[in-house]
């Protein structure tokens, strides 16, 4: 089985800071992405020593005596899977309330691991969490990415490039997980399945007391046809013929676990007519695509498909970019009743907000840029810009701070 090869991480700076000022810094996103691997280029040349709770001994003496599993740590430690071991936390809290030096422990952890306020708040100044994603199209390159900048300053310039065509429905297909870019591309769609189903086991099951698990692979696999889409629930539900409410708690769990996103609606007192349902994203599009069995060749025939995916694509990358970015970046989607629409509103601070609207076509129009003027009304003078990023060959500005960006240049400045 071949090794993933080691890709450039734009966290890793993040990740040294919040070291070196922090007590305690967590590292979360989904199994497989590469927290580990960043986690022990950091540590190890540091002197931290590595402790996962996905072996059992360990996760036995944690359980037994969270108090004196903490005590008896070296000086400075990593602790892979944390969520497996929730009694830790109090244990950790006293330990990093302590006159000891920044840094003490780097844990990771494959699920959301701080959602119940009491656990937030007993942490809270003495932890720094750090989202992982899987791989965005900048570190498989190894480039560092430029777009957030370029958006946020409306500084596109005019320019040419080539198509990616049939090269775009490849990197959809492809996905960001470093051990499924490892394989050859006809044995990717089999990790991606092997590793929904041993994260549905493992990871879910931790979660939750729901015995029918079984459902959840076949609820994903909807969630991945209706990915970029209104969140609706009642489709959700007709397949596998369960209640609403229960498929509201598979969602969730699935959230959990980062396999899906929920994009919450953009709000404005100048409109009064917006719709505030979120849209739902699948974590991955390697991970939708090989559940649905799609491969290069027929999303690349299937245009409309192509667009949720690309949309989702999209989404994921900035996101990606976003993580590691010095300010806060928040993302919400864009739709009134009218329909007009935004695909991505991105929010820097209290006063900039750009737009993103994304079209698999290799034209772009006047009207396309309909949903992106309403929300630069809406916004006013925090509209930062806005651009419809399409499959064409030329970059160029339809209108102050609104420009028509080329895929073939967003990849090339990321």
């Amino acid at each position: 089985m071949p090794e993933p090869r080691f890709h450039p991480r734009f966290a890793e700076k993040r990740l040294v800071e919040a070291l070196a000022d922090t007590p305690v810094v967590l590292i979360h996103g989904p199994r497989q992405c590469g927290k580990t691997t960043l986690a022990r280029k950091i540590g190890d040349p540091r002197g931290y020593a590595y402790f996962s709770f996905d072996d059992e001994a360990a996760l036995a003496a944690a359980e037994a005596d969270p108090v004196g599993f903490v005590a008896n740590l070296p000086e400075r430690a990593i602790l892979g899977e944390v969520q497996r071991v929730p009694a830790l936390f109090p244990a950790i809290e006293s330990v990093a309330d302590s006159p000891r030096p920044n840094g003490r422990f780097l844990l990771t952890a494959s699920t959301h691991v701080l959602p119940a306020p009491k656990r937030a708040d007993s942490l809270a100044g003495r932890i720094e969490t750090l989202r992982l994603h899987p791989l965005a199209q900048c570190e498989i390159a190894g480039r560092a990415p430029r777009f957030l900048e370029t958006l946020f300053a409306a500084a596109f310039k005019t320019r040419r490039c080539e198509r990616l065509g049939a090269g775009l429905a490849e990197r959809i297909v492809a996905g960001g997980y470093p051990a499924a870019l490892a394989r050859a591309t006809g044995r990717r769609p089999g990790w991606y399945r092997d590793y929904v189903e041993t994260l549905i086991q493992r990871d879910v099951r931790d979660l939750t007391r729901m015995r029918s698990l079984e459902v959840l692979p076949r609820l994903l696999a909807l969630a991945a046809r209706q990915t970029a889409r209104l969140l609706n629930v009642g489709d959700l539900a007709s397949s596998p013929q369960l209640s609403r409410p229960t498929v509201r708690d598979c969602v969730t769990l699935l959230e959990r676990v980062f396999l899906l996103d929920e994009l919450p609606s953009w709000q404005s007192d100048r409109l009064s007519r917006l719709i505030k349902t979120p849209r739902l994203y699948l974590g991955d599009t390697g991970v939708a695509c090989a559940l649905l069995g799609v491969d290069a060749s027929v999303l690349a025939r299937d245009r409309a498909f192509l667009g949720q995916l690309l949309k989702t694509f999209i989404y994921q990358e900035l996101r990606r970019q976003a993580s590691w970015h010095d300010d806060e970046i928040r993302f919400h989607h864009f739709r009134d009743k009218d329909g007009a629409e935004v695909d991505l509103v991105l929010e820097r601070g209290a006063d900039r907000i750009a737009g993103v609207e994304v079209k698999a076509a290799s034209t772009v129009t006047t009207a396309d840029f309909r949903g992106l003027r309403k929300l630069e009304q809406a916004a006013g003078k925090r509209f930062a810009g806005g651009v419809v990023l399409y499959d064409g060959e030329a970059s160029t500005s339809f209108g102050d701070r609104l420009h028509a960006v080329a895929l073939g240049t967003f990849f090339e400045t990321t």
